[in-house]
Formats: structure tokens, sequence, C-alpha cells
């Protein structure tokens, strides 16, 4: 299966923060256990890349990706790290020509039509939008579906399990990124069983 049929059947993608490269193999096998073989981990931290490592080998069954990627630098730390896909908040072209030139799935994060355009002028059909509640949420992607009919999404900012229902009932809508599923307060204390259960609610 290519990126965008992995991430249609998973539906949720946790965004994740992480606070410790020893979380990294319970927390993947957390979620997938609870129904949710993919995670999202930015790069808003120290542990992210080392996550991304240990994750990728350790259970190699999780759709890892590298999430809050803004250069190319780090796009190339994360893929050396083992991440499968780069997805950035906003549509940095250096980093999208980046990941074309080394053959990487590339999500980069949009809120206008104008970055629509830009993103499938180099060829994307799947870009995040971001964010996606204070930009419009579902009435946004509604009206890009008219203009833009080829384009999928992949919205992330302000999904929660109120909502993330009506994101995913959307025609132009892959997946949905969201940061409920893994909090930091569990994450921190290695409450995984509560991981794995929050998991399974979002999956179903």
């Amino acid at each position: 299966m290519d990126m965008e049929q992995i991430l249609h059947q998973v539906g949720i993608v946790p965004v994740i923060k992480m606070d410790s490269v020893k979380h990294a193999v319970p927390l993947a096998r957390a979620l997938v256990n609870g129904g949710l073989p993919a995670a999202e981990i930015t790069f808003r931290s120290e542990a992210a890349a080392g996550s991304i490592r240990a994750i990728s080998r350790e259970v190699p069954e999780i759709f890892v990706c590298a999430g809050t990627v803004l250069t190319p630098e780090t796009a190339q730390e994360a893929v050396e790290a083992g991440s499968k896909a780069i997805i950035s908040p906003g549509l940095n072209l250096e980093t999208v020509r980046w990941c074309g030139r080394e053959g990487i799935p590339v999500i980069p994060g949009t809120a206008t039509p104008s970055e629509v355009e830009a993103a499938m002028r180099e060829g994307l059909s799947l870009v995040k939008l971001f964010p996606a509640e204070v930009v419009g949420g579902v009435a946004m992607l509604k009206a890009m579906a008219g203009p833009y009919a080829s384009m999928k999404f992949m919205p992330t900012g302000g999904v929660k399990p109120g909502n993330a229902r009506d994101y995913l009932t959307q025609k132009n809508v892959v997946a949905c990124g969201g940061t409920w599923i893994v909090p930091g307060d569990l994450l921190a204390e290695g409450r995984f069983d509560e991981i794995e259960k929050l998991a399974r609610e979002a999956a179903q």
C-alpha cells in the first residue's frame, strides 16, 4: 500500500511530542494494540529522532512519520532515523523539493487556496490542512472540494473526539491528525494502558 492508502485505513494519526526515548517503543506498541498503527512524532523535543529510530527498529508494523519538520536538514535527520514520511505545519518548498528528490513522501501544511495550488504545482495530491479548526474546519474542506477535486487533505489542529467523525466523512479527507490520543501527562507517567484505551476509542 502507498502512504495515502495506509493513512486512509488508519483514519486518525496520533500526533505526539515525545518526552523520552525510553517511552517510544511501549507507546508504539500501545497504539498498535489499540488499533492505530501510525504515529507522527513531532520535532518539538530532543527525543524526536531517537524515538523514531527506536520505533522503526522495534515496532516496524507502525507507520511512523516525522512532524513539525521545518527544514530539509531536519527532514534528512528524520529519514535517517527511519521516518516513513515527512509532515510539516506549513508549505516549505525547500523541504518539499528535498523530499521529492529523495523519494520521501511529504505532507506539507496548507491553510489557503494559494498554498494548495502551490502544493499542486509541486506534484502533490495530499496536504495537511493546518490549523484545521482555526482556518474553517469542515466548512473549509467543503469549499476546497469544488475547485480542487483531486486534492486530498489530512486536517490537523483542533480535531478531537467530538468533531473527528465530521472530518472523516468528508470525501477529500484521507485521515486526521489528533493530539488527544497521547496526552503529555499519560506519556510522561508511562500509563500506556490508558493510551491504548484512548487509541482503541479513536479507532472505533
